[in-house]
């Protein structure tokens, strides 16, 4: 989960853990079916804090849903960020990024699971993997890496080709969900204007090592 300086005192920090266990109970209930009708009571009870305790933090149901979103579209971002660590290359890092959110749906199935749902609303967010996307679109752009002309509609292209990738790996297990990501991977970079050959080569490398 994505983490934060810890509150001063102890009054500070059990509102926080509320607040969190409420965020946790919020994803649990998106990963799982996504119904937002569930009442407020189901969620307390499944965060196991009081009643009471939920209008300390959040004015109302979607105001927490949205949160939760949020907060794996953080966590989401995190994961890259620590993989991708030392990649300055934009191609690469497109290829990998593509592969390496293939991979989060076995690792991090929750966060994936969400982000499936309820991601196609969140694609030029200033969360998650889009703002590293568009950054890495950008200056391949700028170098002369990718042949693009509109950033933003790259964008677009890129994040609902992943959401496409991901329900389909989370609908489908058993597949051989890497080939089918470098497969992924590779038509991404030939459509942001990277020679076939060189996508092909970029899309199958070694992923880089977690830490």
């Amino acid at each position: 989960m994505p983490t934060s300086a810890p509150p001063a005192n102890r009054f500070e920090r059990r509102r926080a853990a509320t607040r969190q266990a409420l965020i946790r109970a919020a994803r649990e209930i998106l990963a799982e079916s996504d119904d937002t009708s569930v009442s407020i009571q189901a969620i307390a009870d499944r965060a196991d804090v009081g009643f009471g305790s939920f209008y300390n933090h959040f004015d109302s149901k979607t105001a927490l849903f949205d949160q939760a979103v949020l907060d794996a579209l953080d966590e989401y971002g995190q994961e890259i960020d620590a993989r991708l660590s030392g990649v300055d290359d934009p191609a690469e890092r497109v290829a990998f990024g593509v592969r390496l959110s293939a991979a989060l749906a076995d690792s991090h199935p929750e966060m994936m699971r969400i982000l499936r749902r309820r991601g196609l609303g969140h694609i030029h967010s200033d969360r998650g993997l889009s703002p590293r996307a568009l950054g890495d679109i950008r200056t391949g752009q700028a170098s002369g890496r990718f042949t693009v002309t509109d950033p933003e509609i790259a964008l677009s292209a890129l994040g609902g080709s992943l959401l496409a990738l991901l329900d389909l790996h989370l609908t489908r297990p058993g597949a051989d969900r890497d080939a089918t990501a470098r497969t992924m991977a590779e038509m991404m970079l030939r459509m942001l204007g990277v020679p076939a050959d060189e996508a092909r080569d970029l899309a199958g490398r070694p992923l880089p090592s977690a830490g």
